[in-house]
């Protein structure tokens, strides 16, 4: 089993316990401990050599007051609870600082359907603290074709040109391929894609292809 990027996961609670020891964290501070119990998910994740492809790759990025670290899972399909894609930016945005939220609302006016993931999805979905003066502000956006990632692209340097955050993230295409709206929005004839297994170069004529 396998989940696109930025998928969250919810691990069972009662199965919690013997994945950390699992993977020699059996003796986890409580925060960590208490993870699925509090109802907090992980994120899916792309597989690595020599992980048992009948196991689940997951990651769970903590923060910062336990040390910033980025834990790799691979858990067995029974024991995933449930899986969402990532929040939604305008259900997200009581977590950000207010400082952030004229942005964030010409943003979500641009987009409803704006998703976000990062230190601002992680502070909405655990309540903990993940987000610093110096964050950006990651995205994502289903964009249909070739000409609605341009517009979108243009729209985003307007609104980032005044946001006092950095706003980064992804513009994906309908076949699940995801490109830097950054980059998108340079004249480069060739873009990173990046891919549920791989990532690789393509010409811009063919990522919408």
């Amino acid at each position: 089993m396998r989940f696109d990027r930025h998928r969250l996961v919810w691990i069972d609670p009662q199965r919690w316990p013997a994945i950390l020891a699992a993977h020699g964290l059996a003796n986890a501070p409580a925060l960590l401990a208490d993870w699925a119990r509090d109802d907090r998910p992980l994120i899916a994740r792309r597989p690595v050599v020599g992980e048992l492809p009948c196991l689940v790759p997951l990651g769970l990025p903590l923060p910062p007051s336990i040390g910033k670290q980025r834990l790799a899972f691979a858990v067995p399909p029974d024991a995933i609870r449930a899986d969402a894609p990532p929040p939604l930016l305008r259900d997200a945005a009581a977590a950000a600082p207010p400082a952030w939220q004229d942005s964030i609302a010409a943003l979500v006016t641009l987009d409803p359907d704006t998703r976000c993931f990062g230190s601002l999805a992680w502070a909405h979905l655990t309540g903990l603290a993940y987000l610093s003066p110096g964050s950006d502000l990651d995205l994502l956006w289903t964009v249909a074709d070739q000409r609605t990632a341009t517009a979108r692209a243009r729209a985003l340097l307007t609104i980032g040109a005044t946001a006092p955050m950095r706003i980064d993230g992804e513009l994906l295409t309908p076949q699940g391929h995801a490109v830097q709206w950054r980059e998108w929005a340079s004249d480069a004839p060739d873009l990173l894609v990046k891919a549920a297994h791989a990532n690789g170069v393509t010409p811009r004529a063919a990522v919408f292809a």
